[in-house]
């Protein structure tokens, strides 16, 4: 049975009673814990940086050459929290129904009541360490809109936010660096769990630069190493993430939790040749201004400004009025691929639509020209006092959009279409962020704890801030209560040697395939595979067939793959074969997992289960569940449910009209 171990009583009051009940370590205990935490990241640099000010001995490790390389340093649009500084009616409450509602009522009340609570002291949090979020002129934070909502809660730093919040997090974890109570591993990738009598008590990393592999005990692990969104091959994600810290973890027992829940992001630069190794995403901040639209005429080969009003379709305020250009990723994603599917697409593939910023350049030079007291201005003069206002706000994009595309953004508008950006399925945690493996504990997007089926905008800050800064601190010490007489185990201990051997053997089966194909052939075609069959549509026989595919796919790639250099040196290609042969057993684990989740819910969308208007109709009386997979051997896993209870925001069909 899956134990949750959401605290009982009110909801609004789960989180302030466990943290007046758990159980804590004193100061002196803390400094004889030892505690590993993979990936620094958002999760990773916040988690380290706050359990070594708490006094515990922290061994930090991620396979950039900086921790400041991290992945979190691509968010660019915002962080949510319920401040309510615009007085618009936001509340913690809201925050966290839109989340559930967001999340197609897939996760769970506790944990996602919990996240909109801590959200005000991420906030508190950041400016407190300097981070430079927008402000009004009169000097108080600034907020906009984001998908899913309808009031102003996201923060901001242009379009650089997780930059932003990234080196702030850094800095905190940095000082403890200089203090001796972090002690940091760069160049260094997990690529085993150690377990010893039921406990993750350590992991084997490999030395990028050197080759070498190294044995690290801990009196817990913490595993905050993202997503797995490059199973796909293309994607928003930077090309070095990947899968293998969690899946590892998984293959010693951790629980998969909804693996078939990934998101597609409405607002990305189309792909534009089979040259592209990654996808480059355009902030949702620019739905926040920006209006969508396709020609009414299908295959109409005017330019866009040659286009009137009258002749174009602004589909999303069409069919959502209430929310309009900011329903949520998944139903702005699904009614793109509708337009261009039916014919409507523009650029020279068909498969982009148009986010104009037109109107939002009139709408500000009219203010900024009101403010200069130009009573009747010119339209050169709008437009110049407006170009000011919207770079103010969205230079970085716009100039990121102009350098990739050649296009000017301020002259024509940008082109857009859905592209693989983020996961909501991970490693299964409890309410306490532990995986099935005591002592073992996952944290941001490598869990899959708060997002249901569907992540709103501006959340992975949150959740990744949140887990890190505020609830692993807590939860972390009711597990290391029972640590304190147990002393560090030598890394010379039978498992390590065991498991290290195991980590060589595949490092000298993957070095000794001497096939012909490199890594990324495998990779592409593992991804064409992923995209056709189980992106954003999909269905029973296409899932089925890709699994097999899959499978077939994983046999010649043990056949034919071919990877120079040796085991002893820096050898990029090793790693990428390391991580790609991982993508292609998850791959095959989440179309299962699509194959058995018979409803359309969120970012999942099943062809056989929708609405007469092509909306996705989940099946509450069969799919009310979390499904955690456990690895039994080879192809074969055994399902298991967690049964998802709503006492406050009762399931519904979600409606943004």
């Amino acid at each position: 049975m899956l134990e949750s171990k959401i605290p009982p009583g009110p909801l609004e009051q789960k989180w302030s009673s466990y943290k007046g009940h758990v159980r804590l370590v004193n100061p002196a205990n803390k400094r004889r814990l030892e505690v590993i935490v993979v990936g620094t990241g958002l999760a990773g640099a916040s988690a380290a940086a706050s359990l070594a000010e708490l006094g515990y001995k922290v061994k930090a490790y991620c396979f950039q050459d900086s921790p400041r390389r991290a992945h979190s340093i691509a968010a660019q649009g915002g962080i949510n929290a319920a401040k309510n500084y615009q007085n618009d009616g936001d509340s913690v409450f809201r925050l966290f129904y839109d989340t559930i509602k967001g999340g197609d009522y897939r996760s769970r009340e506790g944990n996602v009541y919990r996240l909109a609570e801590v959200s005000m002291s991420i906030i508190d949090q950041c400016v407190a360490q300097g981070v430079p979020f927008a402000r009004e002129y009169g000097g108080l934070l600034s907020n906009r809109s984001f998908g899913g909502v309808q009031v102003e809660r996201t923060f901001y730093a242009a379009g650089q936010t997780g930059q932003q919040l990234l080196i702030g997090a850094y800095q905190a974890m940095e000082r403890q660096v200089a203090l001796g109570n972090v002690r940091m591993y760069t160049r260094h990738e997990m690529l085993d769990l150690v377990v010893i009598d039921g406990k993750a008590r350590g992991i084997i990393v490999r030395n990028l630069v050197t080759g070498a592999l190294e044995r690290h005990f801990g009196h817990a692990v913490l595993l905050c190493t993202g997503g797995y969104g490059n199973v796909f091959y293309l994607s928003t994600n930077a090309m070095g993430c990947n899968v293998t810290a969690a899946w590892k973890a998984h293959r010693r027992g951790a629980y998969f939790g909804n693996p078939c829940f990934t998101q597609i992001h409405p607002t990305c630069i189309p792909v534009s040749g089979e040259y592209q190794s990654k996808l480059t995403l355009m902030s949702e901040s620019l739905r926040n201004d920006g209006r969508i639209w396709v020609p009414k005429t299908q295959l109409d080969s005017r330019g866009p400004r040659e286009i009137p009003e009258s002749d174009r379709d602004y589909y999303l305020e069409r069919r959502y009025p209430a929310y309009g250009n900011l329903v949520p990723r998944d139903v702005a994603s699904r009614a793109a691929k509708e337009r261009c599917d039916a014919g409507f697409g523009v650029g020279t593939s068909r498969q982009a639509v148009y986010l104009d910023y037109a109107e939002a350049i009139d709408r500000y030079g009219r203010i900024e020209c009101g403010k200069h007291g130009l009573e009747n201005p010119s339209p050169e003069q709008i437009r110049e006092h407006g170009i000011v206002v919207v770079r103010e706000k969205y230079g970085n994009l716009f100039d990121m959009y102009e350098k990739i595309t050649g296009e000017n953004p301020y002259e024509v508008p940008m082109r857009i279409f859905p592209a693989v950006h983020y996961t909501m399925g991970g490693l299964w945690v409890d309410y306490e962020l532990m995986t099935t493996i005591p002592g073992l504990f996952c944290l941001g997007e490598a869990n899959f704890s708060d997002h249901g089926a569907n992540r709103l905008g501006a959340s992975a800050l949150m959740q990744g801030l949140a887990d890190g800064y505020f609830v692993i601190p807590y939860t972390l010490g009711n597990y290391l209560a029972d640590e304190i007489r147990t002393a560090p185990l030598p890394t010379d201990h039978p498992a390590f040697r065991e498991i290290e051997g195991a980590v060589t053997e595949r490092l000298n089966r993957l070095k000794g395939v001497g096939g012909k194909q490199p890594v990324d052939h495998f990779h592409k075609r593992l991804g064409k595979i992923m995209w056709e069959n189980c992106g954003m549509s999909r269905n029973a026989a296409g899932l089925a067939a890709a699994a097999s595919e899959i499978r077939e796919l994983r046999k010649e790639f043990w056949s034919d793959l071919r990877v120079p250099g040796g085991l002893a040196e820096l050898n990029p290609e090793l790693d990428k074969a390391g991580r790609v042969a991982d993508f292609l057993e998850l791959g095959e684990l989440l179309c299962l997992d699509a194959l058995d989740r018979k409803e359309s819910c969120g970012g999942h969308f099943r062809e056989e289960s929708q609405t007469p208007d092509g909306e996705a109709l989940r099946d509450d009386s069969r799919f009310c569940f979390v499904s955690a997979w456990e690895f039994k051997s080879g192809d074969q896993w055994e399902l298991h449910k967690e049964p998802l209870e709503f006492e406050v925001a009762h399931p519904s069909q979600r409606s943004y009209k």
